[in-house]
């Protein structure tokens, strides 16, 4: 679609709405310098469908990152005209050597040059969740470059995505271990029978848009568990920093995401990726995770999203695409999928899905309660505290269609039509009443929500690459196989998320259920079937014409 405006392009998906809430304070001063991220279009793009297809099928064999940039990173020759793009507007190229592999470029320029390269006006707004960079409407690019640019992110900056974290109320004068049924999360690791491992020769990256840690918490709470304190590094992009203020921030979601995986997996090193909170952050977050030659992650824990309904269709697009980056190279990603319920809190009176959990190219996981005794499961249901907590978020998405390996297990329909793929594919401990003891800027508490689950899984996942000596990398088609679905879950029945109910087999709740971590391990080394299957059946649907 072509702009009124000669000579530019409408950027698809690019439209940006007003922020409920906000308030116009005045015009961006025009010599305010911010940069942007240029996301430019893969040497592959014609082949996008066929290489979706190829990383849904069990088996897709993993390649390395160099063999990646190759085959799929951009074209040194579009970059030079981006190069040239810049240039002509008077915008500053900032190298940083991952243009090429992660198909983002860093420019920089006044506020007044980047209205006119992209056809924009940008205000400045106050809102209760803070002040903000916007925009509404569309960004056009000149015609020259439409067919090169996929997505142009930075020019707004409002905040984009909340933590999935669920704080347990504190009771004065009784600590939280005495008054909850909490858990250290290598217990929980135990009650699930994790395989054995300690995730040496991994690496886990998490992603955080806020919030910090201090190395002294980190030690006091490795050495109260017993356990050897893993090597934490923090990775900054777009400017941000590692930045603990205070238990009620979101030091609360970064303590519980490094303390997670920690006590699971304490010989990986854990690199935690602090960005801004805004998409440009978020995105240039996960890309260069994905893409670390260096650190080399082999899972990824984000524990922050919100409502599919909130982004952009150059957001949802461009992520989709980082993770199926990272699904062809070997990088599992696991995502929280929510805390408000079948709602994501959204009062509009529809059901909505958390992204990115909902991206068909990660492991979106949600939130159940679980009763223990004698380090075994008493009962687990689905979590759900509301109308005054937290429930696990779950539902279809009505962006991403069904993907192949969810085919057969009764995914209801979606509101939009195109949508379908549905959240989430696993769960764990959500429920902050049978939650995680946690160390936060030198206080204890207790911290539940679907948060807690992403690292629960990336530790997990951590044990699983050491056992099998390999990465197991994109995790959803070989997990709805028949032989890993029936033997590496504990199936959650009871409950419900609000819209949705937990049933036998796959469910918008809960998804497959919980790990048996150990059988889950020997499905997916051991069961022949796995790498064979062409199709995938659900135990629901027979569950079903059975009780018919």
């Amino acid at each position: 679609m072509t702009s009124t405006q000669r000579g530019f392009n409408i950027l698809s998906g690019s439209e940006r709405k007003p922020v409920r809430g906000a308030r116009l304070i005045h015009n961006s001063h025009p010599d305010q310098t911010i940069e942007v991220s240029i996301r430019i279009r893969s040497k592959l793009e014609a082949k996008r469908e066929e290489f979706k297809n190829a990383l849904a099928k069990p088996g897709f064999k993993h390649m390395s990152r160099t063999d990646y940039e190759k085959a799929h990173g951009a074209d040194p020759a579009d970059l030079d005209k981006i190069k040239k793009f810049a240039q002509e507007y008077g915008l500053k190229v900032r190298e940083t050597g991952t243009e090429l592999a992660r198909r983002t470029v860093m420019l920089s320029g006044t506020v007044a040059d980047l209205q006119k390269a992209f056809h924009i006006e940008l205000k400045e707004y106050s809102h209760p969740r803070g002040n903000f960079r916007g925009r509404v409407g569309a960004i056009s690019v000149p015609t020259d470059y439409s067919d090169i640019i996929t997505g142009v992110f930075g020019l707004d900056n409002r905040p984009q995505a909340e933590p999935h974290i669920r704080r347990l109320p504190q009771t004065p004068g009784i600590k939280a271990h005495a008054a909850t049924a909490s858990h250290d999360p290598n217990e929980v690791a135990q009650v699930y029978d994790y395989p054995a491992g300690d995730g040496t020769g991994q690496c886990i990256g998490i992603i955080e848009l806020g919030g910090g840690f201090q190395m002294d918490d980190l030690s006091n709470y490795f050495s109260s568990l017993n356990i050897k304190e893993p090597q934490v590094i923090s990775v900054s992009v777009d400017g941000g920093t590692n930045s603990p203020t205070t238990p009620d921030s979101a030091d609360g979601e970064v303590m519980l995401d490094i303390e997670v995986a920690g006590a699971i997996a304490p010989a990986a090193k854990i690199v935690v990726y602090f960005a801004p909170n805004t998409d440009q952050g978020f995105l240039d977050a996960i890309t260069t995770a994905a893409h670390d030659s260096a650190n080399q992650p082999s899972v990824i824990s984000i524990s922050w999203g919100s409502a599919e309904s909130q982004w952009t269709s150059q957001a949802l697009t461009n992520f989709d695409e980082a993770f199926q980056a990272a699904a062809a190279m070997g990088v599992t990603v696991c995502v929280a999928s929510g805390d408000n319920g079948s709602s994501d809190g959204v009062n509009d009176g529809n059901n909505h899905v958390d992204f990115p959990a909902s991206s068909s190219f990660v492991l979106g996981c949600g939130g159940t309660a679980m009763q223990t005794s004698n380090e075994q499961i008493v009962n687990e249901t689905v979590w759900n505290d509301l109308p005054n907590g937290g429930s696990t978020g779950g539902g279809v998405s009505n962006v991403f269609p069904l993907p192949t390996w969810q085919d057969g297990f009764d995914v209801p329909a979606p509101t939009v039509q195109g949508g379908g793929r549905g959240v989430p594919d696993v769960s764990g401990d959500a429920d902050p009443n049978t939650g995680y003891n946690i160390l936060v800027d030198g206080q204890t508490e207790v911290i539940g929500g679907t948060s807690a689950v992403a690292p629960l899984w990336a530790g997990l996942v951590a044990r699983i690459n050491q056992q099998m000596g390999k990465p197991i990398g994109f995790l959803n088609p070989l997990i709805y196989a028949q032989a890993v679905e029936a033997s590496g879950f504990h199936d959650i029945t009871q409950g419900n998320n609000g819209t949705f109910s937990a049933g036998p087999g796959w469910d918008a709740c809960t998804g497959l259920g919980s790990p048996d971590g150990a059988q889950l391990l020997a499905a997916l080394t051991g069961a022949p079937g796995i790498h064979a299957a062409a199709s995938v059946r659900s135990r629901r649907s027979k569950d079903k014409e059975s009780a018919a």
